[in-house]
């Protein structure tokens, strides 16, 4: 039985889709990872199903990364936030490789469920590494999700233009207009 992505914002860089595991609807707060059964929607959702368990071991580290990657996204260069991240990228390292095909490299880790988790953090640091000024949190106040800027000039604002910026266009309409 495949379950579907229930979230508002999916097919971000696999660090970023990590922190909008939790998203805001109808002002509830929702959260994906609340269990092994959202573990595994996202696993699938980035291909990594084949290589990891979503399991309660998988999941328990899967949330730590994700709050070590929410604090230093939400306070960058603060030195306690990016020793959290730093501690999850200790649970695995890459290893080069060199096959028939050619030279490669492979993640391996000593304890295979903290592999999305590191997935994710080795992810932001490839984002850090390119474009640190195209990650973003949606401008919508009640938005809490984040996305990679893509737009040729990096103004992208929110994090669909069809659910919040139609939202906070029609709040600046409503507000000019309640005045007349």
């Amino acid at each position: 039985m495949t379950v579907i992505d229930p979230r508002p914002l999916t097919g971000e860089p696999v660090s970023l889709d990590l922190l909008n595991t939790r998203w805001n609807h109808e002002g509830v707060r929702r959260d994906l990872l609340d269990d092994t059964e959202g573990l595994a929607v996202w696993l699938a959702a980035h291909g990594l199903d084949d290589r990891f368990t979503a399991d309660a071991t998988t999941l328990r580290h899967t949330l730590a990364a994700r709050d070590a990657l929410a604090a230093l996204v939400d306070r960058p260069g603060d030195p306690e936030a990016t020793a959290r991240v730093d501690a999850v990228l200790g649970h695995g390292r890459i290893r080069a490789t060199l096959t028939p095909e050619g030279p490669g490299e492979r993640p391996e880790f000593a304890d295979p469920a903290w592999g999305p988790g590191w997935t994710a953090a080795r992810d932001y640091l490839d984002l850090l590494r390119t474009h640190p000024d195209r990650i973003r949190a949606c401008a919508h106040e009640a938005c809490i999700l984040h996305f990679f800027d893509t737009s040729r000039n990096g103004t992208r604002r929110w994090c669909s233009m069809a659910a919040c910026g139609n939202r906070a266009k029609a709040m600046r309409h409503y507000a000019r207009t309640k005045d007349h």
